[in-house]
């Protein structure tokens, strides 16, 4: 199926990505995130921030290694949360990793 990691250094280097805490919070109120990924051992502080928006939305969402290694894949520091904001890297990803969406992918369009 492939490496999602990949993938996510693919969407980053293509600008179709917002990592860390804040920029996800910020992604997913602008309307911009089409998938949310969570790091497994993201700090329960951390992944409350996200988790208070995306109570309120139908936001796919996934968990994928350690901080560490998300951190490393989008060639940054260990982070906690990542949004892809392309709606085509969101699919592929959705695909990858087996996520159940409660709301079509397909909803948006790369901004």
């Amino acid at each position: 199926m492939g490496d999602p990691m990949a993938l996510l250094g693919m969407a980053r280097r293509a600008g179709a990505l917002a990592h860390g805490t804040d920029s996800t919070r910020r992604a997913l109120k602008d309307g911009r995130a089409r998938l949310v990924v969570f790091a497994q051992d993201a700090s329960e502080t951390q992944r409350a921030k996200v988790m208070n928006i995306l109570r309120h939305q139908t936001t796919p969402r996934a968990t994928l290694g350690t901080r560490e290694a998300l951190g490393s894949a989008v060639g940054s520091a260990p982070v906690s949360a990542l949004a892809v904001t392309d709606t085509g890297f969101a699919k592929e990803l959705v695909a990858r990793l087996g996520v159940e969406s409660e709301m079509p992918v397909e909803n948006g369009t790369r901004r």
